[in-house]
């Protein structure tokens, strides 16, 4: 199983563990920007990818949205505010590293970018105060560093992270990690058909003895043991 940065397979890969105790699981980390050649090239059997991606041969399913978020150094005027717009951020350089997915240049009004080659680089950008990184919160967390924070931005485009797998290399372990990360149980089917319910058999009502009746109170009332009937 390939991911990339900001990323955490740790839950469902502690799920894998427990239901499929037989077939180990291995997690590799790959950058970004390789994510999608590692897995047409076999390098792994699925992947957790931050989208967009190119699609082509491949089967995506989008799992979850993140923050976007801008890091910036401890004393930045940006972090008096709670959250930010991009207007906030005219005033200053962005960096978008080379190994982020996020388009960021189809918005209007945001600043020139300088572009490192990795988040990692670009993090040490910032805190030598050449500039701001926008990235989603995973990876702000993921480079923490003491001298700077990061606060949302409110009018960016969101991150979303996704399983991708190649379309014809659909395997039964594949599937059984879907439903893992689709958070069915261990005893829910994977498409399969539900058995047909079997009809319950009705208890036929009682039929009468000839000549006799169905209730008793037409009957003449039983005498009482030890009493004439009056």
């Amino acid at each position: 199983m390939a991911y990339v940065p900001g990323v955490t397979p740790a839950k469902w890969a502690r799920v894998w563990a427990e239901r499929v105790p037989g077939v180990p699981l291995t997690l590799v980390p790959v950058p970004a920007a390789e994510a999608v050649e590692c897995l047409r090239g076999g390098g792994a059997d699925a992947g957790l990818v931050r989208l967009p991606v190119d699609r082509e041969g491949l089967s995506v399913i989008p799992l979850y949205v993140e923050t976007t978020v801008v890091v910036v150094p401890k004393d930045h005027l940006v972090t008096a505010a709670d959250e930010v717009t991009v207007a906030d951020l005219a005033a200053d350089e962005v960096l978008h590293p080379m190994d982020d997915t996020l388009r960021w240049t189809t918005l209007p009004g945001l600043p020139a970018f300088t572009r490192p080659e990795t988040t990692a680089e670009a993090i040490e950008l910032v805190a030598a105060g050449a500039g701001l990184l926008l990235v989603p919160q995973s990876l702000a967390r993921l480079y923490h560093r003491k001298d700077l924070t990061y606060r949302p931005v409110t009018d960016t485009p969101q991150s979303q992270v996704a399983l991708a797998w190649p379309a014809e290399a659909t395997t039964d372990q594949v599937e059984d990690f879907i439903g893992i990360v689709r958070g069915r149980t261990p005893n829910s089917s994977r498409g399969r058909a539900p058995a047909p319910k079997t009809e319950k058999t009705r208890k036929q009502p009682r039929t009468p003895a000839p000549g006799g009746s169905a209730r008793r109170s037409a009957q003449t009332p039983r005498a009482r043991k030890g009493r004439r009937p009056r």
